[in-house]
Parts: structure tokens; sequence; C-alpha cells
């Protein structure tokens, strides 16, 4: 065979291998952003020695066995991709991380004899970790492998304002280095590997693809980290409608509680006191460090203080009914669910009514593990047809805000209800997903939350 035949084939394995190796470098990345502890050290703003290493050891793990598996197969040299990860490391990881990387990648070579490729890598990781070190860690996570956008975008760019784009100097020092790596292992083949080919076309596609073989792992893991972002972004907004709807029901329900106190004041003074008394109560329960979710037992007991002032106002024209089931008393529920129920009951069903009425409050499990909590009264009703107007008791603070905690909190897994009739009466009832001690309802996003959701209860108690 002659020799143009064989660089015929020789450049047509590089072509190949260069297809190849976009594949892997996709495989690669996208099988650590997979791994939750790759994400999580990967994103962390500040990271130990330790914990940079274990980032490095991921990385460097399957690639070096790559260089391994180049250097025992034959023509398997996609397999090889050191110098990008090498490269990679620097801009994400700095310069040290990189040389522990890069030596990592170049211990089979130099076991081949490729005593070249240590001093290689090191220096590799010098440059892109200084390169990384200067450069602002935006401009590297948005680092595009489309090298004609890239340079499209440069060119529009300083037509209109000429300015200095490290982008296009990233873009343009990975191929540079690229040119000399592969003109080093052209020189001196059994000393270094580097893919390289005498025809210049070649070898300028050997220069475009390793800018891209560099970009892939960045965008993959960039949209990770995207995706992070509006997820600490979900949660916080998660957390601003949570605080909202609990400032809203703790000064509703010490307005209402004050008002009731004061319509005693002067007709009777003692009852007065014993409703202040009972409302410190309150009050001191509402200071200590409340959970989200407390046992279903707990809110009862929290709920009692509150009827005893209303018992106290209303006198005989108010009944209080409780038919609970002894299994649901250990139950998780959230802090702060029934009072707001309780209270629509008897300020806008029993209250208007002259001759007063009862409160019935059961709760039972069902045959599906959900917990079944009905607050019930026979007092004025309402008109379903008006509750989403304006001042109606289905869209008071109270009912609004436990349809509103409820779906925050459980979302389709819980489900509210209310059902009232004319003169007859109103049920509320709330069917919710048994939780465990320790147990968070909203799924990726839940413990975050749940831990946000007591330290905002108790600040929000203290304050």
């Amino acid at each position: 065979m002659g020799h143009a035949a064989v660089g015929q084939v020789k450049d047509s394995l590089i072509w190949i291998t260069l297809l190849v190796e976009l594949g892997v470098a996709a495989a690669v990345s996208a099988s650590l952003a997979r791994s939750n502890t790759f994400k999580d050290l990967l994103l962390m703003p500040r990271r130990s020695w330790r914990q940079t290493l274990s980032l490095v050891a991921m990385i460097c793990i399957p690639l070096t066995l790559g260089v391994w598996i180049r250097v025992r197969v034959p023509n398997f040299l996609a397999a090889d991709l050191s110098y990008e990860a090498t490269v990679l490391m620097g801009l994400l990881l700095g310069p040290a991380a990189a040389m522990v990387g890069g030596a990592a990648l170049a211990l089979p070579a130099v076991w081949h004899g490729e005593h070249w490729t240590l001093a290689v890598n090191l220096a590799v990781a010098a440059i892109f970790g200084a390169f990384g070190h200067f450069t602002e860690r935006e401009e590297v996570w948005s680092f595009s492998p489309m090298i004609d956008l890239s340079l499209y975008r440069w060119v529009t760019r300083n037509l209109r304002k000429p300015r200095f784009d490290r982008q296009i100097m990233l873009l343009g020092l990975i191929a540079t280095m690229q040119f000399a790596t592969s003109m080093l292992s052209r020189v001196y083949p059994s000393r270094f590997f580097e893919l390289h080919s005498p025809n210049w076309w070649v070898e300028l596609a050997i220069c475009a693809c390793a800018p891209v073989v560099v970009g892939i792992p960045l965008k993959i893991w960039n949209a990770v980290r995207t995706e992070r972002k509006l997820e600490v972004q979900s949660r916080l907004l998660m957390e601003a409608r949570l605080d909202a709807l609990q400032r809203q029901i703790n000064p509703h329900f010490l307005f209402n509680t004050l008002n009731s106190i004061t319509s005693l004041v002067r007709s009777k003074p003692e009852l007065a006191r014993e409703m202040i008394v009972k409302l410190a109560n309150i009050l001191r329960a509402l200071l200590k460090d409340r959970e989200a979710f407390v046992p279903f037992s707990e809110e009862l007991a929290f709920t009692d203080d509150y009827l005893d002032i209303e018992v106290v106002r209303f006198g005989e024209k108010l009944q209080v009914v409780k038919e609970i089931a002894e299994e649901t008393l250990d139950v998780l529920v959230p802090s702060m669910m029934l009072q707001p129920l309780i209270e629509n009951s008897i300020k806008h069903g029993l209250e208007p009514r002259i001759g007063g009425g009862t409160v019935t409050l059961r709760s039972r499990m069902l045959t599906d593990g959900r917990l079944m909590i009905e607050v019930e009264d026979d007092g004025i009703g309402m008109d379903m047809e008006r509750e989403a107007g304006v001042g109606s008791r289905g869209s008071g603070i109270g009912m609004r805000n436990v349809r509103e905690r409820m779906d925050v909190m459980y979302g389709p897994a819980a489900e509210v209800e209310m059902v009232s009739r004319p003169g007859r009466g109103t049920k509320v009832t709330l069917v919710l997903p048994v939780l465990q001690p320790g147990e968070a309802p909203w799924g990726p996003l839940g413990e975050a939350l749940h831990e946000r959701w007591v330290d905002v209860s108790r600040a929000m108690t203290r304050g």
C-alpha cells in the first residue's frame, strides 16, 4: 500500500476518532450529571480539599481507564480525552486540582513509555487553571462548543462595541494548545500521544474538535446548574408564600379574639379576665418553637384554648362536639390548621344565628391510609354559588389560607372540600396524607423546605 493510501486510511481513522470523542465526552458527562454527589460537589460555591479531590477522582477515574484502553487496545484512540479533561478541570477547579487530575490521567501513558505526558498535562493544568482563576465564572459556564455561533456573536458584538472577549480567547487558547500538543506528538510519537495529521484540513478539524469536547461537559453540567438554580428559586418562592400565609393567620386570629374580649370588658369583667388568661395561654404556645408539623393531639390541645374563649363568650349558645378517632392522635398535621376553620364556623356560621349552635370536630383514618378531618357547624350556611364572591365565607382569610397552605404543603396529595347549605350549616373536609416523623411531602425540595419552614415559623413566633 502506498504512502498516499496509508495517509488516507490514517486520516479516515482520525475523522472517526473525532466523532467518537464527541460521543464519549457526552456519555461520560451525562453519566456524572446523574450522580447527586457529583452535582453537589460540582456546584458547591466553596469546597474543602477533600471535596475537591473527591470531585477530581469522579472525573478522572473513568477517563484514566480510557487512557489505559487507548494504550492497550490498538486503534481505540477516542477513549483518551486526557487533554480536554485537564483543560476542563483547570477551568472549573483551579490549577492545583487540575494538576492532580492531569497527573492521574498521565499515569497509564507514562507507564507505557510516553514520558512527556505528565509534563504536558501539568503545563495544560497550570495554563487553564490560571485562565479560569482570572475569568468570571459565568464566562466559563457560558462557553459554547458551537464555534461558528461563538465567532458570529463575537463579530456582531465587536462591530457594535469593540471589547475584549474572554470566550473567544478561551476558544483560541484551547485550539492553539491542541495544535501544539499535536505537533509535539508528531515530532516525538514514542514519547507523547496526541492526534495529528500532515494534512492541514484534518489538523484543523483536530484543533476545532478540542473546544467542542471541552464545551460539551460545560453545557451538560451548566444545564444541571441552571436546574438547581430554578429549584432554589422555586423553594424561595414557596418559602415566601408560606411566610405570608403564616403572617396572615396569626394577626387575624389575634384581632378576632381581642374583639371577643372587648365585648365583655364592661358587662362581664371576670369573664373578660378569664378570657385574657386563656389568650395568654394561646400566645405563650405561639411563642414556643412550633414546628411546621405537629401531632394531631397537639393541634387539638391548641384549639381547645381558643374554643374555651369562645365558649365563655357565647355561653350555652355554643356547643362543641368532638368525634376523634384514637388512631388519628399521633398523625402529623400542619400546625395552626384547625383554628381558622373553627373560627370560621363560629364567626360566620353560628354568631349571626340568634340561638347559637354546635361545632362538630371529627377525625378518622380512611381505607387508603389518609387522614380525614371534618369541621362542621349547624349555622346559617351560605350559598355555594357565591363562594368565589368578595366577602364570602369561602374566600375569607381563614379558609383561603387553609386552602393555600394545603396546596403549598401537600400539592395534589391533599384535598380540601367545603359543602354548605343556606340555613343548614357548613362542613369543611380535609383529607391529608399521613406523614411519619421527619418526612416532608414536597418531593425533591421537601427536606430543604421543611427545614426552612421550621426556621421561618420559629422566627415569626419570636418576632
